[in-house]
């Protein structure tokens, strides 16, 4: 099925589900917007003007995009002749629960039911419909409509087959979908990001650095590297001639003694006070929007740039 044939349903109007619309409609797909909010409207058109210079080439004007673009407040009218539900309700099991049970009793068969949710499994999200073979977590890294990776999870009552639907689907609107082969609590992306957080509010907390600096440090050395290889790539080339192998029997013998040493600050009234002082100054003369497009500049230019290079070395 062609792009253009495809109906996708995104539930929920937040952060996460204005990206999925955003992307959704620059790949081409009609988009029927399922959310209570009575001012869904207003906040779909806002963020489809602001998302739009950072899609696919050829798909930016936001008027074309809004032109397969539907709303439907009512889960079950919604969900009807839909290729592809993306889920965006908030991080309730219940909620979800409930919602998936709707869902489940009025979409057809052979419609995929993803989930963005970034902590929970498929199998407890689908625990009240009658059949979840077909519900798959779909997790983004934010925003969507500009980082490629989804992470991809099944359950044990996923059929393999809605799996690799999933990843084709992913794949077909210019994502990365990665498969993880076993579940664990908030997937692959966020527990890496976590640890990262971790170390920054203490390195910030013990005044090692302010949280600006902090910014500097990554955006100027591990996050330029992390572009464009990861960490178990980086270490390989760190070990010289002799690669990992080297590197990890050499400058990485003492590597669970620096664990041990790494900060666990305590997130009290102190440590929040500090943080939020912090970056009121570091962020507080730019509005959300105007913080948003210098970020998907940058990104977008970033993947442009490598893009380039990967198809100079194809």
């Amino acid at each position: 099925m062609s792009t253009e044939q495809r109906t996708a349903v995104v539930i929920g109007t937040g952060t996460i589900g204005l990206g999925w619309i955003s992307l959704f409609l620059g790949q081409g797909l009609r988009v029927r917007v399922c959310s209570r909010r009575p001012d869904a409207r207003r906040v779909v058109a806002e963020a489809i003007e602001l998302h739009a210079p950072f899609l696919p080439p050829g798909s930016a004007d936001p008027a074309d995009l809004a032109a397969r673009l539907e709303f439907e407040p009512d889960v079950r009218r919604a969900v009807e002749g839909a290729d592809v539900v993306q889920e965006n309700v908030p991080e309730q099991l219940e909620l979800k629960q409930e919602l998936f049970g709707r869902i489940g009793e009025a979409a057809a068969p052979e419609t995929l039911l993803l989930s963005s949710t970034s902590t929970l499994l498929p199998d407890a999200i689908g625990a009240r419909m009658g059949d979840s073979a077909r519900l798959v977590v779909g997790h983004p890294f934010n925003p969507p409509h500009v980082v490629p990776l989804v992470e991809v999870v099944g359950g044990e009552r996923t059929h393999p087959e809605a799996v690799a639907e999933a990843v084709a689907f992913y794949r077909s609107v210019g994502k990365v979908p990665i498969v993880l082969r076993k579940p664990i609590h908030a997937f692959v992306a966020n527990r890496l990001q976590s640890a990262l957080l971790q170390e920054s509010v203490h390195l910030v907390r013990e005044g090692v650095v302010t949280l600006s600096e902090l910014d500097a440090v990554v955006t100027n050395s591990i996050g330029l590297r992390w572009a464009t290889v990861g960490p178990f790539h980086a270490f390989h080339l760190g070990g010289g001639q002799g690669g990992l192998r080297h590197w990890l029997s050499s400058l990485g013998a003492n590597l669970e003694a620096g664990w041990r040493g790494l900060g666990r600050p305590p997130m009290d009234e102190e440590t929040l006070e500090l943080l939020l002082e912090q970056a009121d100054k570091a962020f507080g003369g730019s509005s959300y929007e105007e913080l948003v497009r210098a970020r998907d500049r940058r990104q977008t230019a970033v993947l442009g740039a490598l893009a380039e290079v990967e198809a100079a070395e194809a």
